[in-house]
C-alpha cells in the first residue's frame, strides 16, 4: 500500500503530542518538575496501529487533517477542555458581544442573473480634438538609392504612410522604427544579411513647426551563393531539377530570384512527368568571413508517372465519355500539368459549369515503360444552361445594329445547343433560330444547323431573305490557336431583292433562289487569336453556288487574303493585309445584289460608308460588282490597357471578273484601344482622301476586335 507523506508526518505527530500514560512519570517522580520528559519509545506495532486506514477508493472521503489521539491500546483519548488564556472570558461570567454591523439593503440582495445584463461591446468613439497640436514632418531615407530599393521602400513605409502628419514625436519615433526593420528585411531580400538602419529625428532650422524623420541604411558587405545542393531522388533526365533551378554559384543571394527558380522548380517538374513533386524549405548557411551562404533545397519528386484513365463524378453536365473528347493527350502519354489545365480550362469553356476541378489520383500501377499510371478524376457541378445576351455596335452605312440572343447550351446533351436571336438595327432586322453541336466528336468541331429570316435595307439593295443553311467547322479558339483550321457546308436562300435594271433605268424586284456550298481553309503562324502582334495569316474561301432566276447560273465566289503582323520595339505593332475576291461564271445583272461584293466600311475601307465602294448606279447607290481588292496598314500603339491605332486603308470593288489595280480609293484615319480580357473595344475615325460625290466626310466605326 502506497502512503502519503502528508499523512505520515501527521501519524508521527500525534504519537509525539499524545504519550502513553504507561511511560509518562507525575512530576516530581524521577525528574523534577519544569524539567522536559524523554519522549517515549514507540514500538513498530504501535506505530503501525498509529496510522490511519487509507481505502482503494479514490472518491473517498478524505481523513481529518487533525487526527484523534490514542492510547497504546488503540482506545480514543478524550479531548481535553483547553486552558484558560489571559484575558478570555471566565466561565460563568457575562459575555459581551460586538453587534453586527449594519449592511446596506442594496448590497444585501441576491445577484441578478448574468441573462439579466446587457452584453453588447463598448464602441470605442474617437473624438478629434480640433485643438490639439499637430507635427508635421519629412521623410528622408539614406543609403538605399545604391540598391535601387528607394522605391520599394517608399511603398511600404510607415513614415511615408502617414503623410508628413503625426499628433505628436512619439508616434513619428514609432513610424522610424518600423522602418528600420522595413530597411534591414529589403537589404535582407537582396544579400545584404549584415545591413543595419537607424531612425532618427532632426529638428529644421528656422522652423519649430516641423521635423526631419531620417531613416539612415548601412548595407554592409552582400553575400554570394557559395554551394548550391540540391537533395533529390533521382529524376529522368538527371538534371532536371538542376537545369529548371537558374542560380549559378557566386551570384548574389537575391531573395525574389531564389523564390523564382524554385518556383521554376515546382512549376517543371509536373510538366515533366512529376504530378506530385513537392518543394522543401530551402536552407542557407552563411559564413560571414567568406560572405558566402551555401544554398541546399530539398525536393520530394515523387513517382514519374503517365496518364492513365479519366472519370467523372458530381452533379454532371455530361460524361465521361465526352470529357476524354475535350482532353488533349493520350492513356500512356508522360504526365504534363499543362494538358490538365487545359483540359478543365476547355470544360469552363463550355460555359456549363459552376465549378469544375480536374486532380490527378495515383493508382500504384506501374506501366511497362517503368511510369505510374496515374488516373484523373473530374469532379462538376453543372451550371445554370439558360443565357441571355445582348451585343450592339454602330458604323456610317450601317447604322445602329443591336443583336439579342437566348441559349440553352445544354438541351441536347453533350453541348447541344439552341439559340434563338433577333437583330434589330436601323437598317437591318430579322430572327434566327440555331441548333449547333461543340466538340462533335472533336474538340472545337462545331456542326451548326440555322434557319432565319432576314430584311436588308442599304443604299446597295433593299432585301427580303429566307435562309436555311448548315455547316461543319474546325476552328481556333483563345485556349487552343491552330495553325490549320477549316469549315465547310450547305446553304439554301430565297430572296427578294431591290435591283436597278439598266435597261429600264430604275430599280425593280426580283426574286432569286440560290444554292451554295461554302469552304473556306486558313493558316494562322500568329501569336494571338484577338490581337495579334506577330506572325501572319492566310485564308482562302470559295463558295461554288448555283443561281435561279428563270434559269439555272451556276458561278464561284472566291475570296483569298493575307494580312502580317510585325512588332517594332516592345509597344508598336506594324499591320498590314490585303484581300482579293472574284466572282466568275455569271454576269453581274444576273447575279443576286446580296451575293456580290462590295467595298467600303469598317472591316473594308474605312472612311467610306459601308458597300460605298464599286460601281454606283445613276442616283449615286452602290450596285456592286464581281472583283473586289483592298489594302490595309496599321501602326498599332499600345500603353497599358490603351492603345492608339493611326491607319491606311484602299481599294475598290469593279464589274469585271479579276480585281484591277487603277480607281482605288484611299482611306485614312486615327482608332483609338482599350484592351480587355475578350479583346481590344476599337473606335475608329476616318476620312476619304479621294472621295467621289455622295461620300461622306468623316466615317465612324465602333465595334469589339482589330480590323484584321
Amino acid at each position: 500500500m502506497a502512503y502519503s507523506s502528508g499523512l505520515l508526518a501527521i501519524a508521527v505527530a500525534s504519537l509525539q503530542q499524545a504519550p502513553s500514560p504507561a511511560t509518562q512519570a507525575p512530576t516530581g517522580v524521577g525528574q523534577s518538575a519544569g524539567q522536559a520528559s524523554e519522549p517515549p519509545i514507540v514500538s513498530d506495532p504501535e506505530f503501525d496501529k498509529a496510522l490511519p486506514a487509507l481505502s482503494n477508493d479514490i472518491n473517498a472521503p478524505l481523513e481529518p487533517m487533525i487526527p484523534v489521539p490514542v492510547t497504546p491500546s488503540g482506545t480514543p483519548v478524550a479531548p481535553q477542555p483547553a486552558a484558560p488564556v489571559a484575558g478570555a472570558p471566565v466561565q460563568g461570567a457575562p459575555v459581551t458581544t460586538t453587534p453586527a454591523p449594519d449592511i446596506p439593503a442594496d448590497i444585501a440582495q441576491p445577484l441578478q442573473p448574468l441573462a439579466s445584463y446587457d452584453t453588447t461591446p463598448l464602441v470605442d468613439v474617437a473624438v478629434k480634438d480640433e485643438k490639439a497640436p499637430e507635427i508635421r514632418y519629412e521623410t528622408v531615407i539614406r543609403g538605399l538609392d545604391p540598391l535601387k530599393l528607394t522605391a520599394q521602400f517608399n511603398g511600404l513605409s510607415a513614415l511615408k504612410g502617414g503623410k508628413g502628419k503625426a499628433p505628436n514625436g512619439t508616434v513619428i519615433a514609432a513610424r522610424g522604427r518600423e522602418d528600420e526593420q522595413l530597411a534591414i528585411r529589403l537589404m535582407k531580400s537582396l544579400g545584404y544579411y549584415d545591413g543595419t538602419a537607424v531612425s532618427t529625428i532632426e529638428t529644421v532650422p528656422n522652423d519649430k513647426t516641423r521635423v526631419k524623420a531620417v531613416v539612415s541604411a548601412t548595407p554592409g558587405k552582400q553575400y554570394k551563393l557559395g554551394t548550391i545542393v540540391v537533395k533529390a531522388d533521382p529524376t529522368i533526365p538527371p538534371t532536371l531539377i538542376r537545369d529548371a533551378l537558374p542560380l549559378k554559384v557566386g551570384e548574389p543571394i537575391d531573395a525574389l530570384r531564389v523564390q523564382g527558380a524554385e518556383a521554376n522548380v515546382a512549376l517543371t517538374l509536373p510538366q515533366q512527368g512529376y504530378p506530385f513533386a513537392k518543394v522543401g524549405e530551402r536552407d542557407i548557411l552563411l559564413d560571414d568571413l567568406a560572405g558566402t551562404g551555401d544554398y541546399t533545397l530539398p525536393v520530394e519528386v515523387g513517382a514519374r508517372s503517365s496518364f492513365g484513365t479519366t472519370t467523372t463524378e458530381g452533379r454532371l453536365a455530361f460524361g465521361a465519355d465526352h470529357v476524354r473528347v475535350l482532353q488533349r493527350f493520350k492513356p500512356g502519354e508522360l504526365y504534363d500539368n499543362r494538358k490538365v489545365d487545359d483540359l478543365r480550362a476547355a470544360m469552363v469553356a463550355t460555359g456549363l459549369f459552376s465549378t469544375v476541378s480536374v486532380e490527378p489520383k495515383p493508382t500504384g500501377n506501374i506501366n511497362p515503360d517503368g511510369t505510374e499510371q496515374v488516373n484523373l478524376l473530374v469532379e462538376q457541378e453543372r451550371g445554370k444552361p439558360r443565357s441571355l445576351s445582348v451585343s450592339g455596335g454602330y458604323s456610317t452605312g450601317q447604322g445602329v445594329r443591336v443583336e439579342g440572343a437566348f441559349t440553352h447550351r445544354n438541351v441536347f446533351p453533350p453541348e447541344g445547343a439552341l439559340i434563338g436571336t433577333a437583330v434589330v438595327g436601323t437598317q437591318e432586322q430579322g430572327v434566327s433560330g440555331t441548333f449547333r453541336r461543340s466538340n462533335a466528336g472533336r474538340r472545337d468541331r462545331t456542326v451548326t444547323l440555322t434557319a432565319g429570316v432576314n430584311h436588308s435595307n442599304y443604299d446597295a439593295f433593299d432585301a427580303f431573305t429566307a435562309t436555311l443553311s448548315g455547316r461543319i467547322s474546325y476552328d481556333s479558339t483563345p485556349l487552343w490557336q491552330k495553325k490549320f483550321t477549316y469549315a465547310y457546308g450547305f446553304e439554301l436562300v430565297g430572296t427578294n431583292e431591290s435591283v436597278y435594271d439598266f435597261n429600264r433605268g430604275e430599280r425593280v424586284r426580283g426574286t432569286y433562289f440560290i444554292a451554295a456550298l461554302p469552304g473556306q481553309v486558313q493558316f494562322d503562324r500568329s501569336d494571338s487569336l484577338l490581337n495579334p502582334t506577330k506572325g501572319y495569316r492566310l485564308k482562302l474561301s470559295v463558295s461554288p453556288e448555283s443561281s435561279v432566276r428563270g434559269a439555272v447560273r451556276p458561278y464561284a465566289r472566291t475570296l483569298i487574303e493575307a494580312s502580317a503582323y510585325y512588332p517594332v520595339g516592345q509597344s508598336i505593332v506594324i499591320a498590314g493585309r490585303v484581300r482579293a475576291g472574284s466572282i466568275p461564271g455569271i454576269d453581274r445583272d444576273d447575279l443576286a445584289p446580296s451575293r456580290r461584293y462590295y467595298g467600303g466600311g469598317g472591316g473594308s475601307v474605312r472612311g467610306y460608308g459601308y458597300q460605298r465602294l464599286g460601281p454606283l448606279d445613276p442616283d449615286g447607290n452602290p450596285v456592286g460588282g464581281r472583283s473586289i481588292n483592298e489594302f490595309a496598314l496599321e501602326a498599332r500603339y499600345r500603353f497599358g490597357n490603351y492603345g492608339i491605332v493611326p491607319f491606311i486603308d484602299a481599294g475598290n470593288a469593279y464589274s469585271s471578273v479579276l480585281p484591277k489595280g487603277s480607281d482605288l480609293r484611299f482611306g485614312a484615319g486615327i482608332g483609338g484601344r482599350f484592351y480587355t480580357n475578350f479583346g481590344p473595344m476599337r473606335v475608329d475615325v476616318a476620312t476619304p482622301l479621294n472621295p467621289r460625290p455622295g461620300d461622306g466626310k468623316v466615317a465612324l466605326y465602333i465595334s469589339i476586335g482589330q480590323a484584321f
